[in-house]
């Protein structure tokens, strides 16, 4: 085997890059390791075009492999891994919004690059999925405009900013203050992914910069790598447009092009789900009709369609950065009409949120659940059980189109996760709210940004249903035309041809106090954290305007929860008792569920919950805390004579535990025969003096109860 390691201390560990002749057939391969973590990235691109595809085609594949953990997973039958897991699809999106702007957009060829997990220790593999793929990418003789550089930064349970901390560090989120994934190039930033407890934006630019510094250190590691080993890389001849189209476009369709777009001057667009849309389609489909007229025998048009989007692309930028304009006539830093709704749809519902920005629309609903109903997570490296879900859902009619209906998409997930990250950091604590939380966004309808409306929406669902958050979260879709770092415009709440067009997708989620969740896409190789900085304070204007608008229909979560959502009690017993609570096989607690009609829930630590609706969890907490109850010598409490013997009397405490009471013990005066002042059935106070536990025997006392309550029988 040829093998050769290079090394670089990142983090406080050591990064080494492992190249072989493993997968020598792969176009570029790299195994990155640090510490007991090993990732494999391999890049291929096909030897032909793709004729009339019409865009880049780039697939990104994460692999997770449970032989990477020393696990055997999956069900009894199945024992091979089977479609990705949501950790495993988001981690590819991270290493696809990367790696893509990268490119030349105008390549025709299929390039995929596949990271294989091989093993797995506390190190994030995401983390080294990142640097791997651009590490393969640049030594293969792919055309790529990389390197990139990949780090995790955050502040977990201290103060100072960690690199690249252990899953040990960053298990408890309820501890850290910010968590941050950040890729980059040059010195400026191309992905972001972020989650924090209200953090100040500024802290989170200073995270930046020290992020950048450190991916300096691996774009520097690469570069001597790709110096050393590096392929040639392919030539790939950019096709060029027939004049006599540019000539065709440049006659009819120009001239119309700015009016398409921004309309007729003091036209009534400003927010209108119409603006830079409706209009552009029709001068497309005209374009698309007049090329197909003057070519009747081609059947690829994608140059000429190219040429449209390239005009509009430069029309946009020209008109935001030169002259202060948008496509609906809004200012950079004006967001659309805003409406919000808590509750109102239907009284089944545990609660509800409608949010408008503009002509985006998303209904969010809550719906409330006990602990069995958490969501089991059962990873390559990990297994926990989840108490809140945000899940999003984008259906074909949301955009005005067909398509494929419940399909769960890597965009949907991926929208849904950024959503849920947001919100999770406002969450009451377990302790006070047991209940298991699934929320659902509905994108009804799309123009710009669904996923932060997703955000607003679900505030308000779990405002209306009673879940006492923290503090209400909104989000905001920030953009950017940018024609260099002096020469740029920082939009507000794009939609539209600016979402379509612009060079920055930045998501920033929070609450008055602070960022609660970034995202970060960009179209340009990176963005200056300058820029970034000056949009998240833009951003935070846009947020609080957000807000002022939720908290005017509900400001702040209801007294009560619905009452069609389950009644959740919570209580703790002896964790020794938990086999008696149980039973063998299961039978008590069986039997506990069936006569009470509510669902229990025993952690390891013995907390108890019960859910169930109407009076069945009391019901249940009362029979599980008659059985578990542990008596102490001097309780004082009553209970019914059931049994008589000369010796004394048995007295019943509850359904599963008996006293005796001494014949010596009944009353303050001699007693010749215990049926003489006792009848079983007499309900009689009693006292615990003595408790065997070993033989589970408890000693009771009528006379210190009570010395008169035999008054009148000797």
């Amino acid at each position: 085997m040829q093998k050769k390691e290079y090394s670089l201390e990142i983090g406080g560990k050591n990064l080494t890059a492992i190249f072989t002749d493993l997968a020598e057939q792969a176009h570029g391969s790299v195994m990155l390791k640090y510490g007991e973590t090993i990732v494999l990235a391999t890049a291929c691109m096909s030897h032909d075009s793709q004729k009339g595809l019409g865009y880049f085609n780039l697939t990104v594949d994460y692999m997770e492999k449970f032989y990477a953990s020393g696990k055997i997973s999956g069900s009894r039958f199945v024992k091979r891994e089977g479609k990705p897991s949501e950790e495993a699809i988001l981690a590819s999106r991270v290493i696809d919004r990367t790696l893509r702007p990268l490119f030349e957009q105008s390549i025709r060829h299929a390039v995929q690059v596949i990271v294989t997990v091989i093993s797995v220790d506390d190190n994030d593999p995401t983390i080294l999925a990142v640097n791997a793929a651009s590490l393969a990418l640049a030594v293969s003789n792919i055309p790529w405009n990389g390197p990139i550089g990949c780090v995790r930064i955050g502040k977990y349970d201290s103060e100072n900013l960690t690199i690249n901390a252990s899953s040990k560090l960053r298990e408890d989120d309820s501890q850290y203050k910010f968590d941050l994934t950040v890729c980059g190039k040059n010195g400026n930033i191309n992905m972001i992914e972020a989650s924090a407890h209200q953090t100040a934006e500024s802290e989170l630019e200073e995270a930046l910069k020290k992020a950048s510094e450190e991916i300096s250190k691996l774009e520097d590691f690469q570069k001597k790598i790709v110096a050393e080993i590096g392929k040639e890389k392919r030539v790939i001849a950019r096709e060029e447009i027939n004049p006599e189209s540019v000539k065709l476009f440049n006659e009819n369709i120009l001239p119309k092009m700015e009016n398409a777009i921004f309309g007729e001057v003091g036209s009534p667009r400003l927010g209108s789900v119409e603006a830079g849309k409706k209009n552009i389609d029709e001068l497309h489909n005209a374009w698309n009709k007049m090329v197909a007229d003057k070519y009747p025998d081609r059947e690829d048009f994608s140059l000429e369609d190219n040429l449209f989007d390239d005009t509009e692309n430069d029309i946009l930028h020209d008109k935001a950065i030169n002259k202060n304009e948008r496509a609906d006539g809004r200012k950079m830093d004006e967001l659309r009409d805003l409406y919000a709704q808590a509750g109102g749809v239907s009284s089944i519902l545990h609660g509800s949120g409608i949010f408008y920005r503009g002509g985006t629309h998303v209904l969010s609903i809550l719906t409330l659940g006990g602990p069995e109903d958490r969501h089991m997570v059962d990873g390559m490296s990990t297994k926990k059980e989840l108490r809140f879900m945000h899940h999003y859902n984008f259906p074909p009619y949301s955009a005005g189109e067909t398509g494929r209906a419940g399909f769960t998409n890597r965009r949907e997930i991926g929208h849904g996760a950024l959503a849920e990250k947001a919100l999770a950091m406002v969450l009451p604590p377990l302790s006070e709210f047991p209940y298991t939380i699934r929320v659902v966004s509905e994108s009804m309808a799309s123009n710009g940004s669904t996923s932060q409306a997703s955000i607003c929406a679900s505030s308000l669902a779990l405002m209306d249903g009673g879940v006492p958050i923290k503090k209400p979260v909104a989000g905001i879709a920030m953009g950017l035309m940018y024609a260099g770092d002096d020469k740029y415009e920082v939009l507000t709440d794009i939609q539209g041809p600016e979402d379509h067009y612009g060079d920055m997708d930045f998501k920033v989620a929070g609450t008055r106090d602070g960022v609660t969740a970034i995202q970060l896409d960009v179209k340009v190789e990176g963005v200056p954290i300058k820029i970034l900085g000056e949009a998240m304070i833009q951003a935070k204007k846009a947020r609080t305007a957000i807000l002022d608008r939720i908290e005017k229909e509900i400001s702040a979560p209801r007294k009560e929860i619905s009452p069609n959502a389950p009644k959740i009690l919570m209580i703790k017993i002896n964790p020794d008792m938990i086999g008696m609570v149980i039973g063998g096989g299961g039978k008590t607690i069986k039997e506990i569920k069936e006569n009470s009609g509510a669902e229990i829930t025993i952690e390891d630590d013995g907390t108890v919950y019960f859910t169930g609706k109407g009076d069945a969890a009391e019901k249940a907490k009362t029979i599980v805390l008659e059985m578990t109850h542990e008596y102490k010598v001097g309780e004082v409490l009553k209970g019914e004579v059931v049994k008589i013997a000369d010796f004394g009397a048995f007295v019943k405490l509850n359904s599963f535990t008996d006293g005796m009471v001494h014949i010596s013990e009944l009353a303050p005066f001699r007693v010749e025969r215990v049926s003489d002042i006792i009848k079983e059935g007499m309900i009689v106070p009693v006292k615990v003096i003595s408790i065997d536990r070993e033989k589970g025997r408890i000693g009771l006392s009528i006379k210190e109860a009570d010395k008169d309550f035999f008054n009148g029988k000797k």
